[in-house]
């Protein structure tokens, strides 16, 4: 059955699910990068949005001014591991429950979702345009200051995904796991192909 969580999010909506679930978000989603994060954990600048129960997207959009609101193009998302050094404190000070990005992240990150009860999602890379269309509406936009890729743009999205779950609220981190599980392979993986090339040497 297909799992969808909706904001706002509480502790108990998380508590069953594992790494490597494949989940889908409805309601609200904000677009939220590197200057995001440095200025609420560097500057200690409040954000201008409240995210308590809501979900972050690690992306910058590219949108297109719509009469008097904004149409979503194309929202791929950003390498997560830039914001691993800010966000055990991102989540203790917003109150987010999804942090949804590309790729891993480390312990800084498994600490704040363990702690605070959240996760880490993974959207595929390299479909920013079907993103978009899972985006129904932009709400609002803060910072815009910081020009489209930075700026905070709050939308509201149905059944987007699929978002695979990389850290759960128990710390766990697929990612880091199977780089372990896969270290353990090679060696006699790469033994196996090169009896097989030893003529390429």
């Amino acid at each position: 059955m297909k799992k969808i969580l909706t904001t706002p999010i509480k502790d108990e909506d998380l508590k069953d699910i594992k790494v490597g679930d494949v989940i889908y978000l409805s309601g609200t989603l904000v677009t939220c990068r590197d200057v995001c994060h440095r200025r609420l954990v560097e500057l200690k600048r409040d954000i201008p949005y409240d995210l308590r129960g809501k979900a972050i997207f690690h992306a910058g959009p590219i949108v297109r001014k719509n009469g008097d609101g904004w149409q979503m193009i194309s929202v791929g998302p950003t390498t997560s591991m830039r914001m691993e050094a800010f966000e055990k404190e991102f989540i203790e000070k917003t109150g987010v429950k999804i942090i949804v990005g590309k790729g891993g992240m480390g312990p800084n990150t498994e600490a704040g979702c363990k702690e605070h009860k959240a996760l880490h999602v993974i959207f595929p890379a390299g479909c920013g345009v079907v993103a978009a269309t899972q985006v129904e509406e932009i709400e609002e936009v803060h910072w815009t200051e910081l020009g489209m890729p930075e700026s905070l743009w709050v939308c509201r999205v149905k059944e987007f995904g699929p978002l695979v779950v990389s850290i759960d609220t128990h710390g766990n981190n697929l990612i880091e796991h199977n780089k372990k599980l896969f270290a353990e392979r090679r060696e006699s993986l790469v033994n196996d192909i090169c009896q097989h090339v030893h003529y390429i040497k």
